[in-house]
């Protein structure tokens, strides 16, 4: 089963193209499951037969995790994780039957996402110094990210020729390679154009033929990393906002959610952040719905009595 979890992981890098966030999410709960396996069996971890594998065997590994206190969705990501690895095994003919095909994914406790205020927005885009280069790609990553809804290993995926400022548009590669267009709005446009004309200022002995090619250029003069912008977007959150969550997808959540206040269209909102079902979009409508009944509930003389 070791050398079929290799494979499977090198399918989802090669021709799934799958974010390097999914393809170490998998690659730990496969081998967490193959290592709880072993232990089972009391066997060798390289000795586990996936043919050998049943529901039960599944199941099992499910309790022990539920057991430890895993969260619902720790949980149903895994399960996720191991249905997509026995439907891979057992379409190319490498196991006998799929163990996994009548798992149920437990269901999701839902919760709504974290946004930060307009005002918040504002402060943030404020607190950027910029008149230094480094200054000015913090503010057009904080720009792109609120001013776009782009995921976070979008971004960092960007090249400089995905940005067209005569245009006023950016070809971002999305889940699964699928491309999408988004316009960009006068200010976000306005700091790109500046920020590129000095950008090569960034360069450093370790910039690389790729790293030339990135939109943006990380510390150590390579393509910036979604490490890097993770701790460069908290630390300008930390400075202006009270929001629980201080990530890049707070940006994207604020994004979406501000566009829906404004009368935005759900399915418009659909495209730009590169949704594949309008399911996955609906959740923001459940944020503006809070979000009203909380001004209603502070406003209304009879919403308390």
């Amino acid at each position: 089963m070791k050398a079929l979890i290799e494979k499977y992981l090198k399918y989802l890098s090669v021709e799934r193209n799958a974010s390097k966030h999914t393809i170490i999410s998998y690659e730990n709960d496969l081998r967490s499951f193959l290592n709880f396996t072993a232990d089972v069996e009391e066997i060798a971890v390289d000795k586990v037969d996936a043919n050998s594998i049943t529901r039960l065997s599944i199941r099992l590994w499910l309790g022990d995790l539920s057991e430890q206190g895993f969260a619902k969705t720790s949980i149903a990501r895994k399960v996720a994780a191991l249905r997509s690895f026995f439907k891979y095994c057992f379409k190319r003919g490498l196991i006998t039957k799929n163990p996994a095909h009548l798992l149920v994914i437990p269901k999701k406790e839902q919760t709504l996402p974290k946004t930060a205020t307009v005002e918040d927005i504002e402060r943030m885009m404020e607190a950027v110094n910029m008149e230094t280069v480094q200054g000015l790609q913090d503010r057009a990553i904080l720009e792109l990210f609120y001013g776009t809804g782009m995921r976070l290993s979008e971004l960092t995926g960007l090249n400089i020729t995905d940005v067209d400022l005569k245009q006023n548009q950016v070809l971002v590669k999305g889940k699964a390679n699928k491309q999408r267009i988004i316009p960009l709005g006068k200010t976000v446009s306005g700091i790109l154009k500046e920020f590129i004309t000095k950008r090569t200022e960034l360069y450093g002995e370790r910039t690389d033929t790729d790293a030339k090619k990135s939109l943006f250029i990380a510390a150590s003069g390579q393509r910036m990393y979604d490490r890097s912008v993770g701790y460069m977007v908290e630390k300008y959150l930390k400075k202006t906002s009270e929001v629980t969550q201080k990530s890049p997808h707070v940006l994207r959540h604020s994004f979406a959610t501000h566009m829906l206040d404004n009368g935005a269209d759900i399915r418009i909102i659909k495209e730009f952040l590169g949704h594949a079902n309008l399911a996955a979009t609906q959740v923001y409508t459940h944020t503006s719905i809070e979000r009203l009944k909380n001004v209603y509930e502070q406003a209304h003389p009879r919403a308390k009595t």
